[in-house]
């Protein structure tokens, strides 16, 4: 590297003594995983190498790890390097997923000649909204990854056991007050990445700009191929990616299906997806198969459906409104005045189960005992009649107000079958500054595409939170980092509040 550190990198190498396209994986991850080592031998039998390099700080490579602050030029110094040596032909490709996805983003606007191609999965280009959704923490995503640290940096057995031992303290440590003293209880130190998360919590400004890249990509000229799934933490933000692209002329494909973050499945369809674009742009492939740009499973369904832009361009809105009596109608109610209310006790904070989480139950689950409690407000439709398709981003408006005023709204949208069980489709949270007065927010959800059956009903949770997914909000206006004690928040939902789902005609 420029600054005279070393980074250490493993070739997977084709059949072949001329000069060859080279793709490069760069890893915080380790160089012999199960994706370097399946990838770098379908990549081989095409007649591409696969560089796997381990980034600075991480499995033996010099400097220190900062994550997300430091790919940009240590992966513009590679890709030179990579075209210096005479085994390469000139052209560089990159793949991976997650944060190897990001290294990707990190350099490819910057970097001349362009990559030949790119297939970041699972990861977006813009992290600021994945790590503060809506002006919340994603606690429960940040801090479990941040307790994982220990071993990136440390790749011995030793290393690696203390990594597993901080995750599994990580679970009761999400409760600790203040939240800047969590890391220490389950690591035993201070873990840099989990400060600077914490420092800029509550206060927008450029401290992530190395991993803001939403601009700089609507002037990129490489071939960009996605994929992702339905209940991935960076899903809105891909989706974002492959709007300012395809708005920007850009080659760019997405795939978005069933999946969360870690899933074997997801694994699979992203190697897949690499290989077949690789294939193509780098000039090997002989008989890949056309397809429009947007491809989605329609869950529920057991349905992939191909469309030309992001959202499908047949769709409209249509509502469903809260009433009294914990109900959703399709008409607005006719009087008005308050639907219902609710506390919320951050000493004891409304759970959350499934989602877009990196770790443990992911994806749907059943929220019958959520569902149960006193600080959440439930309100179901009437059977649906006839299948009803949803095919894009679902938001509501919700009047109300809070005291204190400051105070987070978690709505979530859920599919309840003919037995009563409710499961999750998709959720959206948003901290509000002050809603001490009666006002209108927007809530929007996740982009989703799901199938409600004839006979099922439609629900929705609204909720002062989703613990430990995001940080609580301690009721008493202190900064996340620094707030000690907690102080109970009550909502008043009135009339004129209403969800607005993306329908798809069938």
């Amino acid at each position: 590297m420029p600054d005279g550190t070393t980074q250490l990198a493993e070739e997977y190498l084709p059949a072949t003594s001329r000069a060859t396209p080279v793709v490069l994986m760069r890893t915080p991850y380790g160089r012999r995983g199960a994706a370097a080592r399946l990838a770098g031998k379908a990549l081989a039998e095409r007649g591409m190498r696969l560089v796997v390099q381990s980034v600075r700080g991480t499995s033996g490579s010099g400097g220190q790890f900062r994550p997300f602050r430091q790919e940009r030029a240590d992966g513009l110094a590679t890709v030179d390097w990579l075209r210096a040596q005479p085994w390469c032909d000139g052209r560089v490709a990159m793949i991976g997923a997650s944060y190897v996805g990001h290294t990707q983003w990190a350099l490819a606007p910057y970097v001349r000649p362009r990559l030949a191609a790119m297939c970041p999965g699972a990861i977006t280009s813009e992290l600021n909204e994945s790590f503060y959704p809506g002006g919340a923490l994603a606690l429960d995503n940040l801090f479990s990854w941040a307790c994982t640290l220990p071993g990136r940096e440390d790749p011995s057995p030793r290393g690696k056991l203390a990594s597993v031992v901080a995750f599994l303290r990580s679970r009761r440590s999400m409760m600790r007050l203040p939240l800047a003293e969590a890391d220490r209880a389950a690591t035993g130190r201070a873990v840099p990445f989990w400060q600077e998360i914490l420092g800029h919590a509550d206060t927008p400004d450029d401290h992530w700009e190395p991993a803001e890249q939403r601009t700089a990509i609507r002037a990129l000229d490489t071939p960009v191929s996605m994929v992702t799934g339905w209940h991935d933490p960076f899903l809105v933000g891909q989706l974002a990616d492959f709007t300012a692209l395809t708005a920007a002329g850009n080659q760019t494909r997405i795939t978005v299906g069933p999946w969360a973050h870690r899933d074997t499945a997801m694994f699979r369809a992203t190697l897949a997806d690499q290989l077949s674009w690789l294939s193509t742009q780098l000039g090997e492939a002989t008989n890949e198969r056309a397809r429009r740009p947007v491809r989605l499973h329609i869950q529920r369904a057991n349905q992939w459906r191909e469309f030309d832009q992001w959202p499908p361009a047949h769709g409209f809105p249509r509502r469903l409104h809260l009433h009294r009596g914990e109900r959703l109608r399709w008409h607005p109610p006719a009087d008005g005045g308050v639907l219902a209310e609710f506390t919320y006790d951050p000493a004891d904070p409304t759970p959350t189960i499934g989602g877009p989480m990196l770790r443990g139950k992911t994806r749907q689950q059943n929220n019958r005992r959520i569902e149960a409690r006193s600080d959440v407000l439930v309100c179901t439709s009437d059977p649906l009649r006839d299948d009803l398709d949803i095919v894009g981003t679902p938001s509501t408006e919700l009047t109300l107000d809070t005291v204190p005023g400051n105070a987070d709204v978690f709505v979530r949208l859920c599919d309840v079958d003919s037995w009563g069980v409710s499961r999750n489709v998709t959720d959206g949270i948003l901290r509000c500054a002050d809603q001490a007065r009666a006002s209108t927010v927007r809530v929007p959800l996740s982009p989703t595409a799901y199938r409600f059956r004839r006979g099922h009903r439609l629900r929705i949770q609204l909720a002062g939170g989703a613990f430990p997914r995001f940080a609580r909000n301690h009721g008493t206006g202190e900064r996340p980092q620094d707030a000690v004690r907690v102080a109970g928040i009550h909502y008043r939902v009135a009339a004129g509040s209403y969800l607005e789902l993306p329908v798809l005609p069938s």
